[in-house]
This record gives C-alpha cells, structure tokens and sequence, in this order.
C-alpha cells in the first residue's frame, strides 16, 4: 500500500496540528517486550463456515463498519453477531439481489435493533451498492472477488476501491490526495485473520497492509506520546467539539496515525517481524486505558467505531 504510506508521509511532513514525536516513537519501541499474537473472532462473535459464505459475510460486515457511537447502546459486537445471526437464519440473506433490496426497517430487522441505526441511509445505500456490483462484476459473490485479486492484498485493496465507491477512502488534504483506505484494508485483514492466512485469507503480500487506524488509534498513540497535538486541536478535543471529515485536522489526525506506526513497525520488525495486523492487535490493548475525554466525535462512514482523536 504505497500509496497509503507515502501520502501518510506528506501529511506527517507538512502537518499544522499533529506531530509525530520521534523521541516518542523510539520511547514506545524501546519499552515492548513483546506483540501477543490475537485470535481473530477471540469473542465468538462472527459467522465463519470455512468457506465462501464467510467471504460474504465479512464483505458485507466491512461494508456496514463505521459510527456506531450516536446510539450509545449500539457497537461493533453488536453488528458482527446481528449479521452472523441472519445468516445463520438465512443462508440467502446476503445474496447480491436481496442486497439491492434491502431497506432500513428491514437492515434493523436484521441486527434485531429496536430504531434507527445511525448513518441508516447510507448503511442502506453501501448494501445496495455492493449488491448491484457484486452482481454485475462478480456473479454476485465476494468469493469471486477475492480469488480474483490472484492471492495479492495490495490488489484486492485496488479491486474493492475501483469497484465499490463506498470503500474509497480518501481526501484531498492542501493540494494532495491522501489515500487511507481503511475499510478496504480491514477486509483483508478479516479475511487473513478469519482463513488464517490460507484459502480466501492467503495472500503473499499480507505484509504490505497498513495500520487501519480506527477512532482510537490516535487517542492511543497521543497517550503514549507519539503523537503530539497544537493547543488550538487540543482545546477542540477537550471541548468534546465534533471535527469535521475532510478537514485538516481530520486528516492529520489519521494520516499521522499511520504514519506513526509504520515507524514503529520499521523499528520493531527488524527484531520480532511484526506485521500491521500483529501491530494493531498490541495497540488494542491500550484502548481500556484510553480516557473517554481523549475522544472526539465525527459522524463519517471512514471509521470502524467513529468517535474520534
């Protein structure tokens, strides 16, 4: 993913509200004895039949993963089990034409939720969309995408972007596209993680994915000093204040992010060979330690969780 880390590159050089600490960096590197290897599904929350149906499944899920947090009831978990739920109901559910079709009543009857979902019209949309490609490109089945990619993340990442808008994940930040991708990657990384490197989750590129900094990725990393922010940034955070997508500081924010942890990863890999998947498992686990304040809020579909910074 070049192209993600070396537009993440220009952003952390010509940033005016975030700053990637390199005395941090080394600090945070110095101090890890060692990256825990992390299940995927640990939780037993996702549907997993060791075939072409889970390709689906975590299609449509990563389709559907972003801003959770305007229903302060509503999370991840519940999305990953509400739709391995329906699938376990319904075989057909996910069929690129039911996709097409599905309306909002009928996407909370799904997830069993009781009202509106946040962003439920462009949830309802993005399924439409994936719907109508996948049919159209694919013969309706996400298998079919992946085996089409001839085993390379880097071009399933390409595939998805060029064929679903809704995963294009980009900003044009002082005169320069930006490229994060977020949920495109997160695909990959489901799919390695949930295949465990074989199947539809082998790719022998795995390596070249980045960091898929989620709301608390730069949270996590100001905590632990490798992130720095302007007083102006810092006052908005403190103020709980909503920041907008496409900004400057929205884009900073995630851009640095990555480009943080790449660094780390360089330094960290020449000794244990610590992927980004690896990686971002190690930062999840300072996200209990995170104080809820360090967190803004962005209504966005760029985001896993979108609350924010």
């Amino acid at each position: 993913m070049d192209d993600v880390r070396e537009s993440s590159a220009w952003v952390a050089s010509h940033s005016s509200h975030v700053l990637v600490d390199s005395a941090g960096i080394e600090k945070v590197v110095d101090s890890i004895g060692h990256i825990p290897k992390v299940e995927w599904d640990f939780e037993g929350i996702h549907y997993f039949d060791n075939g072409p149906l889970t390709v689906q499944y975590l299609f449509v899920l990563d389709a559907l993963n972003f801003c959770f947090w305007p229903d302060k009831d509503l999370n991840y978990d519940n999305l990953a089990s509400g739709l391995k739920a329906a699938l376990q109901n319904d075989k057909s559910v996910f069929d690129a034409d039911h996709l097409q079709k599905i309306t909002g009543p009928q996407l909370r009857e799904l997830l069993r939720w009781p009202r509106p979902l946040p962003l439920e019209d462009e949830r309802v949309r993005l399924l439409h969309e994936v719907g109508f490609e996948l049919e159209r490109s694919f013969d309706g089945k996400a298998s079919n995408l992946v085996k089409s990619c001839g085993k390379s993340a880097v071009k399933l990442v390409a595939l998805v972007t060029r064929h679903f808008p809704g995963f294009r994940d980009h900003s044009l930040y002082k005169g320069h596209q930006v490229f994060l991708y977020k949920r495109a990657q997160i695909f990959i990384a489901d799919l390695w993680g949930a295949f465990k490197g074989q199947s539809y989750g082998e790719f022998n590129d795995i390596g070249s994915i980045t960091i898929m900094a989620d709301y608390i990725v730069p949270a996590v990393l100001r905590q632990l000093g490798v992130l720095r922010y302007s007083s102006t940034l810092a006052s908005t955070i403190e103020a709980n204040s909503e920041i907008g997508p496409g900004s400057e500081e929205e884009v900073e924010l995630r851009a640095c992010s990555v480009h943080a942890v790449e660094r780390m990863r360089e330094l960290i890999s020449a000794e244990c060979g610590v992927g980004p998947v690896a990686l971002g498992s190690w930062n999840s686990m300072f996200i209990s330690a995170t104080p809820s304040d360090a967190l803004n809020l962005l209504l966005s579909t760029s985001y896993t969780m979108v609350g924010f910074f």
